[in-house]
């Protein structure tokens, strides 16, 4: 596809929301970063200051700035980013949503956090607003807010919305409802536990898959798992251009990674038989 519209001469825009109810694992995340480095915004931010050499003085991207404004900084970048390469680059919005107030922190792990943009709650990113929701993993036994799970339903009901689910993120979509009659992954470790929850799912191939898309839904298994999903879903989706992805994945060096896992998992597939295989006694 074309990332400017032909009518409209716009730059086509991705809305992203990164969907965190309670708490998540920073590495699961931190794959929503892929699809913010195929933007437009990161190739002016980053990759063109730090191809350049130091002596040029390349401004940052400033949203709302036309793009004839930058027209005479690609001449000194042409051999290396064709114009044309560039402006396949979609807009890339990113949104952190959730069940606390703008402005207020939701926590990560490895005592890390980030500041929720939005409250599921607001206009901005009703269902409609979004293209795409991620879903980092949590952690597996907390409970979920009713009203979020009922906005994150909403959104995947949504004709255009895709849910990209990552590790125990597939515990939100379960407990929303998005795994009734569904093909989907989640972490080796956790197959039990999902079946355990009675979701309605249609089958589990977390044994088995890294990633797997049923429809507008696409799961992954445990945590940077979630980075092979983040590429393939690059790859198919309609608001990536194909070139754009390639060189990106290059670049941040993601999604050469085979979809089949190619070893069987050497331990229990169980928390319990993980820690006693590691030899601690339960």
């Amino acid at each position: 596809m074309a990332s400017e519209d032909k009518k409209s001469n716009t730059r086509h825009t991705v809305r992203i929301g990164v969907f965190i109810p309670t708490d998540c694992q920073v590495l699961d995340a931190a794959a929503v970063d892929i699809m913010g480095s195929i933007s437009y915004e990161w190739s002016y931010v980053i990759l063109i200051p730090n191809l350049l050499s130091p002596h040029f003085a390349v401004p940052y991207y400033e949203k709302g700035k036309k793009d004839t404004e930058y027209s005479a900084d690609m001449s000194m970048v042409s051999s290396l980013l064709p114009k044309a390469f560039l402006d396949l680059a979609p807009s890339v919005q990113i949104r952190y949503i959730g069940t606390v107030a703008a402005g207020q922190p939701i926590q990560l792990t490895s005592n890390q956090g980030l500041v929720a943009t939005n409250h599921y709650a607001d206009a901005a990113v009703a269902p409609g607003e979004l293209d795409i929701v991620v879903v980092p993993g949590p952690d597996p036994f907390k409970e979920f807010e009713k009203g979020s799970l009922e906005w994150l339903k909403s959104q995947a009901e949504t004709p255009g919305v895709d849910v990209l689910s990552i590790c125990s993120g597939i515990l939100v979509c379960g407990a929303a409802g998005l795994l009734k009659g569904k093909t989907a992954c989640g972490p080796r470790g956790m197959q039990d536990l999902i079946r355990e929850k009675g979701y309605g799912e249609k089958e589990l191939v977390g044994h088995k898959f890294r990633w797997i898309q049923d429809g507008n839904f696409w799961s992954s298994g445990g945590v940077t798992n979630g980075n092979d999903l983040v590429a393939a879903y690059c790859r198919a989706s309609r608001h990536f251009p194909t070139p754009l992805v390639e060189v990106m994945c290059e670049m941040v060096d993601v999604g050469d990674r085979p979809q089949v896992y190619t070893k069987e998992m050497t331990t229990p597939d169980t928390f319990e038989g993980l820690i006693q295989a590691a030899g601690v006694s339960v």
